[in-house]
C-alpha cells in the first residue's frame, strides 16, 4: 500500500517535499501530478526504481522513457542541446513539452531510445515538480500514469480522451507505487507536444498542449 503525501499545488510545503524526496533516494516509485497528467516516476538514477516503473507500465527496454528537468541548463547536462535546439526550448520552456535531444553518457541507457541514442526530457511548469528536482538533485523519470482500460500501445498515438478521477487514479495504482503525491488535482487527458530537436529545425512528433505556440 503507498504511504500518500499530501503536498500544496502552489505553494509545497518543505517538510513533504522533504518526505519524498527521502523516498526517491531510497528508490521509491511514486504516483504524481505534471502540467500535463498525472505520471508515475523515481530518481533517474535509480535503475531498480527505473525498471519497476517499466514493469508498472509494461513496457520493453527498448521503450525509451521521459524524465523532468528543473531548467534549461539542467537540461544541457542530459543531452547534447545545439544552437537552434536552446533557441526553441528557451522559448518555450518551463510548460508541456517534451524535447527529442541525443543523449549525453549521465542518462542511463534505460531510458534512452537506443538505436538513436536520444531521449525525451521536459522542464514542467508545475511548482511541486520543480520543488521536487530541486530537493532531489536529479531528473525525475516522467510516464503517464492513467492510462485508459482498454489501453494498448497503438492508441498512445490515437487522439483519445477517457476520465477518470483522482480517487479512480490513486486505488488503481495504490498497490503498484510505494508513494502517492496528493496535491488535490484531478487527472486530465491532457498531454504534452513532442518536439523532436535532433535535427536543424524542430519536428512535430506529437500534437499536445501549446502545439501551435513553438
Amino acid at each position: 500500500m503507498a504511504k500518500i503525501i499530501s503536498i500544496h499545488p502552489e505553494n509545497p510545503q518543505t517538510r513533504g517535499i522533504e518526505q519524498i524526496q527521502s523516498e526517491l533516494r531510497r528508490g521509491a516509485v511514486m504516483l504524481y501530478p505534471t502540467d500535463t497528467v498525472y505520471a508515475i516516476g523515481c530518481d533517474l538514477n535509480a535503475k531498480s526504481a527505473v525498471d519497476r516503473v517499466r514493469q508498472i507500465k509494461q513496457l520493453a527496454n527498448n521503450k525509451p522513457l521521459t524524465f523532468l528537468c528543473s531548467s534549461l541548463s539542467d537540461v544541457a547536462t542530459y543531452a547534447f542541446v545545439s544552437d537552434n535546439a536552446y533557441r526553441t526550448m528557451k522559448r518555450l520552456i518551463p510548460g508541456p513539452y517534451t524535447f527529442l535531444l541525443p543523449a549525453t553518457k549521465l542518462v542511463p541507457r534505460l531510458v534512452q531510445n537506443p538505436k538513436r541514442k536520444t531521449t525525451g526530457i521536459r522542464v514542467p511548469n508545475h511548482n511541486v515538480c520543480l520543488a521536487l528536482l530541486k530537493a532531489l538533485g536529479n531528473p525525475i523519470i516522467s510516464t503517464s500514469a492513467h492510462l485508459p482500460p482498454d489501453y494498448t500501445e497503438d492508441s498512445v498515438d490515437a487522439d483519445f480522451e477517457f476520465l477518470i478521477t483522482q480517487a479512480e487514479l490513486f486505488d488503481r495504482l495504490n498497490d503498484l507505487v510505494d508513494v502517492i503525491v496528493d496535491t488535490g488535482e484531478q487527472p486530465t487527458a491532457n498531454r504534452s507536444t513532442i518536439l523532436d530537436l535532433t535535427g536543424d529545425e524542430p519536428v512535430l512528433v506529437r500534437q499536445g498542449l501549446g502545439a501551435f505556440d513553438f
